[in-house]
């Protein structure tokens, strides 16, 4: 492919570099280059992690972080600390 590395890249930095990301060659790990071709795989092709499958939609920063902060409100509910006595002083 673009390394011989495998991973997940985001398909419009692919069309950007001249490649079809549906007609891409097999990657072998055998034939690594991290200079073959003739765009940068780490600077042109965008790699987006392992945890793109878990992406499901497009939303504002503001509206992440709100979602963030409701989910970590009931996170603390669900594990509220339970009340205890000391019998120090």
């Amino acid at each position: 492919m673009f390394t011989g590395v495998c991973g997940n890249y985001l398909a419009p930095s692919i069309r950007a570099a001249g490649l079809d990301p549906a007609n891409l060659s097999e990657s072998d790990p055998s034939k690594t280059n991290f200079g073959g071709h003739k765009s940068n795989a780490w600077k042109d092709i965008w790699g987006c992690g392992q945890g793109i499958a878990d992406v499901n939609k497009v939303q504002s920063t503001a509206d992440y972080v709100a979602q963030l902060k409701r989910e970590h409100a009931r996170a603390r509910e669900r594990v509220a600390p339970v009340p205890y006595l000391t019998s120090c002083g």
